[in-house]
Order: structure tokens, then sequence, then C-alpha cells
């Protein structure tokens, strides 16, 4: 699986971005959040899930870890493929789905494009313990906002074997210590994160 990208926005096209990473142009079909993210020449990070079927391998792609858990709850609901659960992430950000799903807002749901009742409907039922223990807050930051030592340490923490989202929970984690503390005692401190 593709995990992440990092690349420049080369073009927008109506199915998604294309992403220059390394000489390779990978067509990413992408949350707005990304694509606002994605002017000619802009450089991206992107959160990404590989999609395969029988005839196609189709690429999602992210601003945050959290949108791609998401993605792949609703991949999990009956009747909802990818290009669904990308519309509705699409159509309402994270948060605000786990309140409609938390609420049993079916009407809210089921003014998302593609989805109809029995959809919004099976979407509560499937997703509402799920989206509980979701923790937003941390894992939304995306890699961009961070800055050059977070790049760093995920950087570090991604070559020692930690997927790409751990690390970005534990490079988050840190906060206002990036920046004020040795690059050093900040990886000892994200290394405690991640080790139970």
């Amino acid at each position: 699986m593709i995990a992440w990208l990092r690349g420049t926005a080369v073009a927008r096209r109506p199915d998604g971005v294309v992403l220059d990473v390394n000489g390779v142009g990978y067509l990413v079909a992408a949350t707005p959040s990304v694509l606002r993210r994605a002017g000619a020449g802009s450089e991206l990070t992107v959160e990404t899930y590989l999609h395969v079927r029988e005839d196609a391998l189709d690429l999602f792609g992210f601003a945050t870890e959290t949108d791609r858990r998401v993605f792949r709850l609703l991949l999990g609901v009956p009747n909802v493929g990818p290009k669904t659960a990308l519309g509705v992430l699409s159509a309402m950000p994270v948060d605000e789905l786990s309140r409609a799903v938390e609420r049993g807002d079916h009407a809210r749901l089921g003014k998302i494009p593609g989805i109809g009742k029995k959809t919004a409907e099976r979407l509560v039922l499937e997703l509402k313990e799920k989206l509980r223990g979701l923790d937003s807050n941390v894992a939304s930051l995306p890699v961009e906002s961070l800055g050059n030592e977070a790049d760093r340490l995920l950087s570090a923490l991604v070559n020692m074997g930690y997927r790409p989202g751990e690390a970005e929970r534990a490079v988050s984690a840190l906060g206002p210590k990036l920046g004020s503390e040795p690059l050093g005692n900040l990886l000892r401190e994200a290394l405690a994160k991640l080790t139970p």
C-alpha cells in the first residue's frame, strides 16, 4: 500500500491532482482540503489510500491521517464505495460528520450527494461507535503545519519503522516543544509516546 506521497502538484484535473514525486506523476483523487493546497508548483504531503479493483488501481488523497481513517471506516459501510466515501468527506469535515452520526441526523447525511435515506441510516448504524473514539484533534494536524524540524522527526520515525500516521501523531503531540528543544530530546520524547 502507498501510505503517503510527498511531491509537487503539477496539475489539477476534474478527477484529482497530479503529484510529481521524483519524476513519477501520481493522479490522486483528493478531498477539497488537499485540492485547496494544490496550486501549480506547490509542495504537498498527502496521506493516501490505494483502492485495488480488478480493472484499476485508484489512489485517494487526504490532508490528514484522520481523514484517511474515516475514509476507510466509510468503505466498511454496505453500499459505500470509494467515490461515495470521498464524496462524504468532501461534503462535510470529519468533526461535522461525527456529530451528524452521533445525533443520528439522517436528514443531514441524506443531503450528501450519493447518500440516500437507507445509506444515511446505515452510516449512523455502522459508524456511531467507531467515530466516537476517533481523536481528530491530534491526528488532524497536516504535516505541512509542523515545520522543518517536525519533518525531520517524522522522517526519522518512519525510517525507524513506524507508520507515517503514528509518527505524525507522536510529533504533533510534542506541540510547543517543537523548535524550543534539541532534536535529540524531541526524538526521545516522540519515541516514548510510541512505545507502550
